[in-house]
């Protein structure tokens, strides 16, 4: 069957938290793709939401993190606070599913200006709880499109650490968590299994190359020699994508 770039990235998403228990999420498509974990092999999958719920089922796609839906049959509604300090900052996070304006090559996120800080191109939304999950989380996963103005060498601005510059920067610094492992786009997989953690290229979609994936990325890319292709979406991910998730095509 044909898929889109953005089911995709949802599958693959989905795939990769396969054996995780405890998710902090935001609505879009980091939703849909632990939704589908869900659905598909991870039943027992608890989603943490940054306004104050934990272990949500919602009936629907959640328009935003405030969506009544949250709370429906949830484990826990608390304050934005007890979340983040009990359940964040307790160390009780699995993964957390990030994205942003612009990551470099060590996986830190801009989520702040494009361009100059005082004088800015773009003012962004800013961090919200994205810096304290990247800090917290034992374990983050990136999803964003592919483009060169996303994946640049240098942020303009560094709002949520990823490996800092690389190596052992986040454990020298202290910092909890361990940080980025996977970065998800709609035409490859990037992880930083390197001992500098670098963002390394491991997986590409059908009919793309290293090259056209460079073409893409604003340094000098590291390519696994495993590369491989991208497994597609199976019959059952394509159904619980469409008629379960997003019948009416959204966000895929």
């Amino acid at each position: 069957m044909d898929f889109t770039p953005s089911e995709l990235m949802i599958v693959n998403a989905s795939r990769a938290l396969k054996g995780s228990r405890v998710v902090f999420v935001g609505v879009g498509l980091p939703n849909i793709a632990c939704n589908l974990a869900r659905r598909d092999h991870s039943p027992n999958l608890e989603l943490v939401y940054e306004s104050g719920v934990f272990g949500a089922h919602p009936a629907r796609l959640p328009l935003s993190i405030g969506d009544p839906t949250l709370v429906s049959d949830a484990t826990s509604v608390t304050s934005m606070s007890d979340l983040f300090m009990l359940y964040l900052q307790g160390g009780l996070v699995d993964v957390a599913l990030l994205g942003g304006a612009q990551i470099d090559r060590y996986g830190n996120l801009n989520t702040t200006v494009v361009g100059d800080y005082a004088k800015p191109k773009v003012r962004l939304p800013g961090s919200g709880g994205a810096c304290e999950i990247a800090i917290n989380a034992k374990k983050i996963f990136m999803i964003m499109r592919l483009k060169k103005r996303a994946f640049v060498n240098k942020l303009h601005f560094m709002t949520s650490p990823g490996h800092l510059d690389g190596g052992d920067a986040r454990k020298r610094l202290g910092l909890p968590g361990a940080g980025p492992q996977l970065v998800i786009t709609d035409r490859a997989l990037f992880d930083f299994d390197n001992e500098d953690h670098e963002m390394t290229l491991i997986e590409m979609a059908p009919g793309e190359t290293a090259d056209s994936i460079q073409a893409e990325v604003g340094w000098p890319l590291r390519v696994s020699p495993n590369l491989k292709e991208m497994t597609p979406p199976t019959a059952t991910e394509f159904a619980i994508i469409r008629e379960q998730l997003d019948p009416a095509g959204l966000y895929r």
